[in-house]
C-alpha cells in the first residue's frame, strides 16, 4: 500500500498486513484472563475494582467470588436461597471493610508451590481462572461461565473463597452438585 507524498516529497509505504480471522490467529494466550470470554469479563472488572479499593496487591478468590455473587444471577442460584446468599454477602463485605486485613501483606497460596499468577492475580486466583476455561473447553464451550469459576473457586479447600464459604455455612458438595446441575441441565443449554 502507498500513501500520498509528504511535503518533501516522499511516498510513505506501508507494509501489506494479512487480515486473519479470530479463530486463524492461533491460541489463546495462557494466564488468568484467558478464555473468560463476555460473561466473566464484568466478574474480572469487579474483582480487580475490588482489589483496588481494598488496597490488595492482588485479586485473590474472595475477590471472585464476591464479583461473581453481585454479577451472575446463575451462581446465586445454585445458592441455598436468600438467607445463605445473604450470610455469605455478609461475610464478602466484612472482608472488604477489616475482616481481610490479615491477607493484605499475604499472596494467597494454596502451599502447592509457585503458581501461574501474573502481575495482578494471586496464584490460586489465577488457577482458577484457568481452571474454569478448561472446564468449558471440556465442554465444548469457548468461553468459561460464571458456574466454571464457581467450581474451580472451590476446588482448592485452602483458598480465601473456600474459607468465607465455610464461615458462612455453605456445603460445597451440595453446592457443588446443584452447579453441575445447572451447568448440564436443560436451563443451561437455552442460556447460550
Amino acid at each position: 500500500m502507498t500513501g500520498s507524498p509528504g511535503t518533501d516529497g516522499v511516498e510513505l509505504v506501508l507494509p501489506h498486513v494479512p487480515e486473519q480471522s479470530a479463530a486463524a490467529s492461533g491460541p489463546k494466550p495462557a494466564g488468568a484472563e484467558a478464555g473468560h470470554g463476555p460473561e466473566l469479563a464484568p466478574v474480572v472488572s469487579g474483582a480487580r475494582r475490588r482489589a483496588l479499593r481494598d488496597g490488595d496487591r492482588q485479586i485473590d478468590t474472595a475477590h471472585l467470588l464476591h464479583s461473581l455473587l453481585e454479577s451472575d444471577p446463575e451462581v446465586r442460584a445454585a445458592f441455598d436461597g436468600g438467607p445463605q446468599l445473604a450470610r455469605l454477602l455478609g461475610y464478602l463485605v466484612q472482608r472488604s471493610i477489616g475482616y481481610g486485613l490479615r491477607w493484605q501483606s499475604a499472596v494467597e497460596n494454596s502451599g502447592a508451590g509457585p503458581g501461574p499468577g501474573g502481575p495482578g492475580w494471586s496464584p490460586v486466583a489465577a488457577g482458577a481462572m484457568e481452571t474454569a476455561y478448561g472446564r468449558a473447553v471440556l465442554r465444548g464451550d469457548g468461553h468459561a461461565r460464571g458456574l466454571d469459576l464457581l467450581v474451580a473457586l472451590v476446588a482448592d479447600p485452602r483458598s480465601r473463597a473456600v474459607e468465607v464459604l465455610g464461615r458462612a455455612g455453605v456445603d460445597l458438595p451440595r453446592l457443588l452438585d446443584r452447579v453441575e446441575r445447572g451447568l448440564h441441565g436443560p436451563a443451561s443449554a437455552s442460556s447460550r
